[in-house]
């Protein structure tokens, strides 16, 4: 965080001073959390349906917070955020959790106050990705390249809604040189208003899926809202880059919604940053020969699952866009991280059961990559293959049919067992037995303790377990519990902490 005056504070957001005469100074980092204040720091008070955090103001302070931004009057030293219009506060709402718009107030200034800081920091270049599938393992495979070129600022996880996008941008300082932000989205103008509080000049769009078509309604409503980040862009004489998935068709043409200049990226042979034979371990780690208009070497990814080649084309191709060499690209690459939880995290037990908690989040394109991962860790390997699955999420009319075609498609990849949890995903067990019926080999059970059940009586040393569910199934459960007494074994590749394909 750069250091603001409180009078600086309220001019960003439009807001008053309260108990404070504005030459109070924020030295340290804001936080909607009372308790990771620091000294320095502002206190964000979020009003919300449990906790409301203007009942913590005082402590805040009391703990070395400087002040508060708050929606009404508390008694500690405060800039009070102006009310907005019920526009404005369209889908800040659904995240505040308030009736009165109180909360929306407060996110919509964190939004101006992350613009002021935006503004303020010379030679800082702001990356938003956004995709269906993919955007936060791309996210950290982008901040860990930047990184190696300077300060980078990331979020944590998937923290990339109106409250996470400010709060990371209010991160930056005046030695951060790279702002990597993810940016999601659910209805037409989300990404606009991100882009909004940190205008990007580099955008990547990796994909176009079938997430969150419940609220969407339509890929082209879902395609509509991914290209509003390459229309945020600067034009090319302005140093924009639009960064497109030469691989999805829907992505490639965005080219026509950007003044940008358009760089493609991925294994169609017209992709400026490409990936050329490439083939996966007996882990389905990737390896591939990484092309750029730089030149070319050779790369082996850490990471487990062949659609990490696309994620990690895209991570090259900002790099490169950057500065950062070819060579120089595919040697980071080979050292990356997993840094974000339950994505693709792959952990062997002591009793020989290698586990692959992909727990995080799920849509019909990651289950589909976390189904073929599993089949490449499973191939020539005396173990089974057993997919542990759960319903899909905000899939709107779709959603029998896209149970039924993951049903289907763990037939054909010859995944050994399938165990579908829970009565939402019925049709993915129904859609297993008619694509060719293996008898026992799919079982439908109806909650997560019974899934354990099988699990822990029938798996067997050298068997590979892939979990994988939207986060509401808790599937979670199942891979922690398969795993609590083990530890990632580097020894069979694993590559740390977190992963993705959601």
């Amino acid at each position: 965080m750069i250091r603001l005056s409180l009078d600086e504070v309220a001019g960003a957001v439009g807001g008053r001073l309260h108990r404070a005469d504005g030459s109070e100074v924020v030295t340290a980092a804001v936080e909607f959390d009372s308790r990771k204040i620091r000294p320095g720091g502002l206190f964000v008070a979020m009003p919300g349906e449990q906790v409301d955090g203007h009942r913590f103001a005082e402590q805040a302070v009391a703990d070395g917070a400087v002040a508060v931004l708050a929606a009404r009057e508390v008694d500690a030293p405060a800039v009070i955020v102006p009310p907005v219009e019920a526009a404005e506060r369209s889908r800040a709402m659904a995240l505040a959790a308030d009736s009165d718009g109180s909360g929306a107030a407060v996110l919509v200034a964190m939004a101006r106050l992350a613009r002021s800081v935006v503004d303020k920091l010379e030679g800082l270049t702001v990356v938003g990705v956004t995709g269906s599938s993919g955007k936060t393992s791309t996210k950290d495979l982008i901040a860990q390249l930047l990184e190696r070129m300077g300060p980078t600022v990331a979020p944590p996880g998937s923290f990339n809604n109106e409250l996470g996008h400010p709060w990371t941008v209010l991160r930056a300082d005046e030695l951060t040189r790279h702002l990597v932000l993810e940016l999601s989205a659910r209805g037409t103008g989300h990404i606009a208003e991100l882009c909004e509080s940190a205008p990007p000049r580099v955008g990547v769009v990796l994909n176009v899926g079938s997430a969150h078509l419940g609220e969407f309604g339509s890929r082209e409503a879902v395609a509509r809202a991914k290209g509003e980040l390459v229309e945020a862009l600067p034009s090319a004489a302005a140093g924009g880059v639009a960064i497109l998935n030469a691989d999805d068709p829907v992505v490639a043409a965005m080219s026509e919604r950007t003044e940008a200049r358009v760089v493609r990226f991925g294994q169609h042979p017209n992709a400026a940053v490409r990936a050329e034979d490439v083939e996966v371990d007996e882990l389905a780690r990737p390896r591939f020969t990484l092309v750029t208009p730089g030149g070319h070497a050779p790369v082996r990814l850490p990471l487990h699952g062949e659609h990490h080649v696309g994620n990690a084309l895209a991570a090259a191709a900002v790099a490169f866009e950057l500065g950062a060499t070819t060579e120089d690209i595919a040697e980071w690459l080979g050292g990356i991280e997993q840094l974000s939880g339950k994505r693709m995290e792959v952990t062997t037990t002591p009793g020989g059961v290698t586990v692959v908690n992909d727990s995080y989040n799920a849509n019909p394109e990651s289950v589909r990559a976390g189904l073929k991962a599993l089949a490449a860790m499973t191939h020539g390997r005396p173990g089974r293959g057993w997919a542990v699955l759960g319903a899909l999420g905000e899939m709107g009319d779709e959603s029998v049919e896209a149970h039924d075609e993951i049903g289907r498609l763990a037939v054909r990849l010859n995944i050994d067992r399938l165990v579908v949890v829970g009565d939402q995903a019925r049709a993915m067990h129904q859609g297993a037995a008619l694509e060719g019926s293996w008898g026992e080999e799919s079982v439908l059970v109806p909650d997560v303790d019974a899934a354990l059940a099988l699990l822990r009586e029938e798996l067997r040393a050298d068997d590979v377990v892939l979990v994988k569910a939207s986060n509401a199934a808790a599937l979670w459960r199942v891979a922690e519990e398969l795993t609590r007494s083990a530890e990632p074994d580097s020894a069979e590749g694993t590559t740390g902490r977190d992963g993705g394909t959601t």
